[in-house]
């Protein structure tokens, strides 16, 4: 035998099992909406290449992922200087709960606030739209979760515009087009202005297939502990999927910006949308360089004297 075979450390078949075991790097970028481009989600896939190669290693990955978020969390409620809001937008089914379940899975709940917008009431009516999102948005040190959020009053409304009725808008509002624009608008110089005061924005669309949603929704129906999860109306805004696309395009296209950028997640597989969302988050958080606050001269004298009288107070065994 050759020395150089004897010094290598593994068989042919041991390196080719590692190939397999070696996730493959997750560019967030990749998704991520840049500024001036328009969107055409019929050219964005619903379904990329895996980031893992087997459960296992989906498992392996996410939990480092969470742990890392973890961390970030603690270190962003310490420094107490920022919060990030996270936005899920998607059609039904997509898995926004689920990206939130497991993503989110090992942040401390005292530092996380998750809200979910419905249909408003009649309370919320009476005010401009951003006002029943604006009472949630995250304090410093804590992230924000809005599943659904704002961005439904460009996105529902626009496909069944009939709805505005009920906000009883003036003609100052703008009518046809000119009041979706002017709600976009609206939305970049909040957004704006929540980014000029440390408030960190990730909006997440998760891209799901229209015969992906139908394969789901079968799922719910033959699954009784999903039953709840399904209703007609649901299955009647399929006919309008369409007029949903056009709608995601149009707001993507507008409201994507540097400090406030829209993602577009391929969503067909949960688990790997999970992985590339987790990511998204982790960079974000990475992204600010948190720390945990270090203690000044008078603030390690406090201590000492603290450490002191604790000493003193110890009970002999």
């Amino acid at each position: 035998m050759r020395a150089e075979e004897a010094k290598a450390p593994f068989s042919l078949a041991a390196i080719q099992e590692h190939e397999k075991e070696v996730a493959m790097r997750i560019e967030t970028s990749d998704f991520r909406v840049h500024p001036g481009h328009g969107v055409h989600l019929e050219r964005r896939p619903t379904r990329v290449e895996p980031v893992y190669k087997s459960k296992d290693q989906y498992h392996k990955i996410l939990a480092e992922h969470v742990e890392r978020l973890s961390e970030q969390q603690n270190r962003l409620y310490a420094d107490n200087r920022f919060s990030v809001l996270l936005i899920l937008q998607a059609m039904d089914a997509a898995g926004k709960d689920g990206a939130i379940k497991h993503v989110m899975s090992g942040v401390n709940p005292q530092g996380c606030q998750v809200y979910s917008f419905k249909h408003p009431s009649a309370a919320e009516l009476q005010h401009d739209f951003l006002w029943r999102t604006t009472r949630d948005l995250p304090e410093r040190g804590k992230i924000g979760i809005f599943n659904r959020s704002y961005y439904e009053e460009v996105l529902i409304l626009r496909v069944h515009p009939d709805l505005l009725t009920a906000e009883g808008l003036s003609e100052a509002a703008g009518i046809g087009e000119a009041i979706w624009d002017g709600r976009y608008r609206s939305i970049v110089e909040f957004e704006n202005h929540l980014s000029r005061n440390d408030t960190h924005i990730v909006k997440l669309f998760l891209h799901l297939s229209e015969e992906e949603q139908r394969k789901r929704f079968l799922d719910r129906i033959d699954d009784p502990a999903k039953n709840w999860k399904l209703s007609a109306a649901d299955v009647e805004e399929r006919k309008f999927w369409p007029q949903y696309m056009d709608a995601y395009e149009r707001c993507l296209s507008a409201t994507s910006t540097e400090l406030a950028p829209w993602y577009v997640v391929p969503a067909d597989d949960k688990e790997n949308a999970r992985l590339i969302v987790s990511q998204i988050v982790l960079d974000t958080l990475e992204a600010l360089k948190l720390g945990y606050p270090k203690a000044d001269a008078e603030k390690r004298k406090e201590l000492l004297a603290i450490r002191t009288r604790l000493e003193k107070d110890a009970k002999p065994d």
